[in-house]
């Protein structure tokens, strides 16, 4: 055996140890594994087909989107035209139109203008003072498409917090304006998780203008009415639902939550939980005016419509305050995961719920292994029975191909699935086929004549393009499947591109290395294939 060879040899048999080490690390309980910087504490993960949970398919309230967006430009178009001292008689936003009444027909002029360079908005309809407008189709879909990529990325922070998240969740897209959920594992607080999805998280900051016990009795104080610019909120017992007490706030915050940098559980000096936010830079100096200008005001801190502190402001805050209320450590945790991860800028409400139990997980776990136990033994006796002597070698390389494949996978931390474990039983037969392409190659060429080591390098020669070829091709299907496909479509996607290109080099580098050891440089007559 050359020098050369003997280094290869060595490098694979490294790389196969590495590896198979990583696999036989997932038949290890976890809470025997070690903790270690460079080895992955959670190896191979199991899917919620696999290992049980809960599968929600949450629709997504678009047209809260839309609604929003002609609110914003009915405002836009308001103080352009307040600029130009022009009043409308009225002017409001419902059916997922703009409805504008005109004071005056010579204001129309003037408001088509605006409304035309808004570049957003739909010709008009209606007649005389009443015009009605509507967003353009292309508009629309860039709504739609903001809104969906803004709740995506908003539940995926929240699932996936790793402070007080949910591990090994998917989160994706499911359709137009649908939101696919897996949240595997045996014991789930399904209560916990709907509250972590479901609620919007929308942080308001507002100045308290007055207050009183029950919204009955601040609403008396107003018998002519509170005016289109204040709202009441209420600040109710979390556990009885019963009104604690009623604040007249303005209807426009003051500051949002968008400001925040940051949200943590902390305890006060009583050790009673609270939520102790943070803003970046731009809201610590709004939020340094707004409490310098309202010394001895309350501010009431408002989640979701719900007061759930008004402090009295006593001096200038910038960057920290903190939420007080009456939750325990679990309530301000989670609390500080849905303001980390920012508010959904539209409701969801959850359409489809399912529940996969454990036991089934573990029939299917043990099905699919029995699976692919048969299948890597029908492919095993078939090779050798066939190839004989190249039989062994291509068993040899496919042993490798699995150890590359599940050690690749633990590295990575991927999620096995069902499907996964049709991929595993495909890249089994996928893989004994480029063995099969290799063999007979080198038997045209000993049929041709050649001497045999002449024929085992111009077979793997003529074959690696071949090769290459049609595992290329089914590597961008497998690409298009995961860039298209959701949930267990991914998992099998995952699992059969890296079995495509585990698969190509144990058959191209291990059993070339093998031909290389035996028969090598060695002057045999025959081959045992």
């Amino acid at each position: 055996m050359s020098g050369s060879v003997k280094w290869k040899a060595a490098s694979v048999a490294v790389l196969l140890l590495l590896f198979g080490f990583l696999t036989a690390a997932n038949f290890i309980p976890k809470d025997q594994r070690v903790e270690s910087d460079f080895w992955p504490n959670d190896g191979l993960r199991l899917g919620l087909d696999l290992r049980g949970g809960i599968h929600w398919v949450v629709g997504v309230q678009l047209d809260n989107a839309i609604t929003r967006e002609l609110e914003f430009v009915r405002k836009t178009i308001e103080e352009q035209l307040e600029d130009d001292e022009i009043t409308l008689a009225g002017s409001r936003v419902e059916d997922l139109e703009l409805q504008i009444t005109l004071a005056a027909e010579s204001d129309r002029a003037k408001l088509l203008q605006y409304a035309d360079n808004s570049r957003v908005l739909t010709s008009p309809e209606g007649s005389g003072l009443d015009l009605r407008y509507r967003l353009t189709k292309t508009w629309t879909q860039d709504v739609r498409e903001r809104t969906m990529s803004q709740v995506l990325e908003v539940l995926r922070r929240r699932i996936d917090d790793p402070q007080r998240g949910i591990p090994d969740s998917v989160v994706t897209l499911q359709g137009d304006d649908r939101v696919l959920v897996q949240i595997p594992g045996e014991q789930i607080d399904r209560d916990r998780a709907r509250t972590l999805l479901k609620s919007t998280g929308f942080l308001e900051f507002k100045i308290v203008i007055d207050s009183d016990a029950t919204e009955e009795q601040l609403m008396a104080r107003y018998p002519e009415g509170l005016g289109p610019d204040r709202v009441i909120s209420l600040r109710v017992d979390p556990d009885s639902g019963a009104t604690l007490e009623a604040f007249l706030v303005p209807r426009v915050a003051d500051l949002t939550g968008d400001y925040l940098d940051d949200a943590r559980l902390q305890f006060d000096q009583q050790q009673r939980p609270i939520v102790e936010f943070r803003f970046n830079p731009a809201g610590g100096e709004i939020f340094g005016k707004l409490t310098e200008s309202n010394r001895n005001k309350q501010l009431s801190i408002i989640l979701d419509n719900h007061v759930y502190s008004a402090p009295a402001i006593r001096g200038r805050i910038t960057t920290r305050g903190q939420i007080e209320g009456q939750f325990t450590a679990d309530d301000a945790a989670d609390l500080a995961v849905i303001l980390r991860a920012g508010s959904l800028s539209v409701p969801v409400v959850i359409e489809e719920e399912r529940t996969v139990g454990p036991g089934l997980g573990q029939d299917s776990i043990e099905s699919g292994a029995r699976a692919s136990v048969i299948g890597l033994v029908l492919v095993l006796a078939f090779a050798m029975g066939y190839y004989r002597m190249s039989g062994g070698f291509a068993s040899i390389a496919l042993l490798a191909n699995l150890m590359l494949l599940i050690g690749l996978m633990s590295l990575f931390e991927a999620t096995l699935t069902l499907p996964g474990i049709a991929g595993l039983v495909l890249t089994v037969g996928m893989a004994v086929d480029a063995n099969v392409i290799i063999f007979e190659r080198i038997r045209e060429e000993l049929r041709a004549g050649r001497a045999v080591r002449a024929a085992i390098a111009t077979g793997f020669s003529k074959a690696t393009w071949t090769v290459l070829d049609a595992n290329i091709t089914t590597l961008i299907t497998a690409i298009i499947l995961f860039q298209y496909g959701t949930g267990p479509i991914k998992g099998f996607a995952v699992t059969l591109s890296i079995g495509i290109v585990t698969s190509v080099f144990a058959a191209l580098v291990v059993t070339r290395l093998l031909y290389q050891i035996y028969p090598g440089t060695r002057s045999v007559s025959t081959l045992s294939i």
